[in-house]
């Protein structure tokens, strides 16, 4: 992650530099603005994989001699089937259209997009609570 520390610090040193030329010839704020934030946006990204590195080491696939069975982690839980990715997706379908369309199609976007949301925040809520000993 040191690597990749390093490469967020030049992107965050080239948007400073862009910030200050721009600046400096421009004297426009939402530009300037807009190069601020960038810059502040990757040198924040820069100390967090700066800060992972230093808590945790080098990760395995930066060792040369590391083995395969060190990268793996602990297996994702994937739901066999759920309708809530697609009232997410239709709702935010139509929250943008009605954005466009008319704030009938908003609500009604909102209206569907709020239990695609819901579901998908509380489906798998009581997951890994229970400890599987009958009580």
């Amino acid at each position: 992650m040191r690597a990749e520390s390093a490469l967020f610090a030049g992107v965050s040193l080239f948007f400073a530099v862009c910030a200050v030329v721009y600046g400096w010839w421009s004297r426009e704020p939402a530009g300037l603005a807009a190069l601020v934030i960038a810059c502040l946006m990757a040198a924040l990204v820069s100390v967090f994989l700066l800060r992972q590195y230093q808590k945790e080491g080098p990760l395995p696939q930066n060792r040369k001699q590391a083995e395969v069975q060190e990268g793996a982690g602990p297996v994702a839980f994937f739901p066999p089937r759920s309708a809530f990715p697609v009232l997410a997706a239709v709702g935010t379908a139509l929250v943008g259209l009605g954005t466009v369309y008319g704030l009938w199609l908003f609500l009604i976007g909102v209206g569907i997009l709020a239990p695609g949301v819901w579901g998908f925040v509380f489906q798998y809520g009581d997951r890994g609570t229970h400890t599987g000993a009958s009580e």
